[in-house]
């Protein structure tokens, strides 16, 4: 499955050693599953990370370099504002650039939208549930 993660997944994965969103990070890593990632995700979960964590510029590119390693990165050539929070949107945009085939988010505005140009938006336990 070709997942994209929204930032509070990740923040989760890298904050919160031994939680459910190490766990979905996990997937990937195993090959179970492929990570499509953006700049503009990646921009916000550094900076995320950075300003409400502390974590310092040999940790963020820690993460950075892991990230690259394990996901793909795709570049988004076209806009969409269907959601207030902007960096919601460049998540959609990401997916869909990417030919997602899941969104994983425990955003509340993007998981009311149920799907996005087909592609299901989850929560992390929909996600990480046995089929």
């Amino acid at each position: 499955m070709r997942v994209v993660f929204d930032t509070n997944i990740f923040v989760s994965a890298f904050a919160i050693p031994g939680s459910r969103a190490e766990e979905a990070i996990r997937r990937v890593v195993n090959g179970h599953d492929s990570l499509i990632i953006s700049k503009a995700i990646l921009e916000e979960l550094l900076t995320t990370l950075s300003r409400k964590f502390s974590r310092d510029q040999e940790e963020l590119a820690h993460v950075a370099v892991f990230l690259a390693e394990i996901g793909t990165l795709v570049h988004p050539k076209r806009r969409v504002r269907i959601l207030k929070d902007d960096p919601d949107n460049r998540v959609l945009e990401c997916a869909v650039t990417g030919r997602a085939d899941a969104v994983v988010t425990g955003d509340r505005a993007m998981l009311s939208l149920g799907r996005y140009h087909d592609i299901p938006i989850l929560t992390l336990a929909r996600y990480l549930a046995p089929p």
